[in-house]
């Protein structure tokens, strides 16, 4: 059976920083691979959040597009606690585009981290919604 993980691209040689950053906000945080070019950038890196694998490596060419809020990372938070941390970690220096507060779904918010990466962070979403 085919398996799929979201795949992180950077562009300015951060996906190391990125990395560690990521796998330091959350308590199952781990970096489970992490392979170097001889330059120093990340070649090809794997890491775990929240129960989910995540692929990552510096591209080595320059493009004309970076990441997009149309493309996120959806966590759903165990504590109101958790949530307002993750939140707070992951705005600094980045962007809110939706901040916490309950749109009719329960406590919600939308960010974008310091490196470009979109994160929606939620909780006591809908059943039926899972």
């Amino acid at each position: 059976m085919p398996s799929m993980e979201p795949f992180l691209m950077f562009q300015k040689g951060e996906a190391e920083q990125a990395v560690r950053f990521y796998t330091g906000l959350f308590d199952d945080g781990e970096i489970l691979t992490l392979v170097h070019t001889p330059e120093g950038e990340v070649q090809q890196g794997v890491f775990r959040v929240a129960g989910q694998r995540v692929r990552v490596f510096d591209s080595p060419v320059a493009h004309a597009w970076d990441f997009t809020p149309g493309v996120s990372l959806f966590v759903h938070c165990d504590s109101r606690e958790q949530q307002e941390e993750l939140v707070s970690a992951l705005a600094e220096g980045g962007q809110t585009m939706m901040p916490l507060d309950d749109y009719g779904f329960g406590p919600f918010a939308f960010v974008t981290d310091r490196f470009g990466v979109s994160w929606q962070l939620a909780l006591d979403l809908p059943a039926d919604w899972r």
